[in-house]
């Protein structure tokens, strides 16, 4: 095996846009990254990735600026990547998977499976809960405002009746700078014209209620190849209305810790816009706005708008100073 050396200082990462989506978007994170406008249909950036798109790798995996797969540099060093408390807790793993996402259009209805599901039925390490940031404005659709029959839900889906597919869902208006819990099996459509960071589990695994107006063919792909029946089993079919779905959102952090407690156990996202230090460890940084100095034992970087920047645990403790940036870490073990 080829050895790899783990830098000891963050890395700067280009763009990761898969080509041709299902969904349309891309000029909103071009404008947020500052880069040239972006081909239509690559509305995700795949940041720091060790997941490929289901089907497709190594596409959606990200290469650090020598060529090498992250996943495989991880890999042949989990130590220095990750740390020794990470990976006494979870070996090679890195438990994350962060995106920049424009959605051009209203995303589809949609929900991930738990981890049960998804060792049981896909064979995978994990399911998809996720969580978002919102960098723009917009109105998110997130979980049943009743109870719904399962047998029903499999008629909508049958029927392709988006409208009411969209209706079983609460819609919720939020600013830049609120967050959003989305746990596994919960129905959910990001709005049209929002720009967000998302946080999730390192898995590529959706199943689709609905699929016209998207460049999909959405009863042979919506279902993870399982068929409907045995993937709508994965759907959380009871409502989730009042304090319940207040406790998924969180309005207007300042600083720290941005989701919900229940988030915890799958990943971590804070926004720091004071002078903080953050333990060694796996880290994506994110800058959110204005200028942040990002200082490790091997040097300073400058961190602006825009930016994403990968943190191997071997970089050390890692000091913010000024700006606003987001960062992404694995959960606690």
């Amino acid at each position: 095996m080829t050895r790899h050396t783990t830098p000891t200082i963050p890395i700067v990462l280009l763009a990761n846009q898969p080509a041709d989506r299902f969904y349309e978007g891309g000029a909103r994170v071009s404008e947020f990254r500052g880069l040239a406008a972006s081909a239509p249909h690559t509305p995700e950036d795949w940041v720091a990735s060790t997941t490929s798109i289901r089907g497709h790798a190594p596409v959606g995996m990200t290469r650090l600026p020598d060529g090498t797969l992250l996943a495989d540099a991880i890999a042949a060093d989990p130590l220095g990547w990750l740390g020794a408390e990470h990976v006494a807790r979870w070996g090679s793993d890195a438990k994350l998977l962060v995106k920049l996402l424009d959605a051009g259009q209203r995303l589809p209805v949609h929900a991930h499976p738990d981890g049960a599901f998804a060792a049981e039925h896909l064979g995978t390490a994990h399911g998809k809960a996720e969580a978002w940031y919102l960098l723009a404005p917009g109105t998110v659709h997130v979980g049943l405002r009743e109870d719904v029959d399962p047998a029903r839900l499999r008629d909508l889906v049958d029927a392709q009746d988006t409208a009411a597919l969209l209706g079983l869902l609460n819609a919720v208006d939020l600013e830049a700078g609120d967050t959003v819990w989305v746990p596994p099996g919960t129905l959910h459509a990001i709005g049209e014209a929002i720009l967000l960071a998302e946080v999730q589990e390192p898995e590529d695994l959706s199943i689709l209620l609905e699929w016209q107006g998207f460049e999909l063919d959405g009863t042979a792909d919506g279902h993870l190849d399982l068929g409907f029946d045995l993937a709508l089993q994965a759907v959380t079919t009871t409502s989730v209305t009042g304090a319940e779905l207040e406790a998924l959102i969180t309005r207007g952090v300042a600083d720290g810790s941005t989701l919900a407690s229940a988030a915890d156990e799958y990943f971590r996202l804070d926004l720091v816009t004071s002078a903080s230090t953050l333990p060694a460890g796996l880290a994506i940084v994110i800058g959110v706005e204005g200028t942040t100095t990002l200082a490790t034992d091997d040097g300073e970087l400058i961190i602006t708008r825009g930016a994403t920047v990968l943190i191997p645990a071997a970089a050390g403790e890692q000091r913010y100073d000024g700006g606003r940036v987001l960062v992404a870490r694995p959960p606690l073990g």
